[in-house]
């Protein structure tokens, strides 16, 4: 779990899981694009790279190859059990 709480720390990778939020199936370029467009937030393409590469070893991403393109899904499933450890009803808890 200690791998999720460091890869949502990093405010531009939380922008990112944002932005496969809003459209889940994201290559590189229209991250890259997407982070320019909507948050003026420029980077590079192998700074996001990096990005997603810490969001995926959180199992918060995951990817796969369409052709030659690797397309980027978003996973939330590790973050379900950060609200699980923590329910906000204290009678969800027994």
């Amino acid at each position: 779990m200690g791998d999720v709480y460091r890869a949502i720390a990093d405010p531009t990778r939380r922008i990112i899981l944002d932005e496969l939020t809003a459209r889940d199936g994201l290559t590189l370029f229209e991250i890259c694009t997407r982070l320019i467009m909507t948050h003026d937030i420029s980077v590079s393409r192998q700074a996001v790279s990096q990005h997603l590469a810490v969001l995926e070893d959180a199992g918060l991403v995951s990817t796969h190859r369409a052709g030659r393109t690797k397309i980027h899904t978003l996973n939330t499933e590790p973050l379900r059990s950060i609200v699980e450890r923590w329910p906000l009803d204290p009678e969800e808890k027994s």
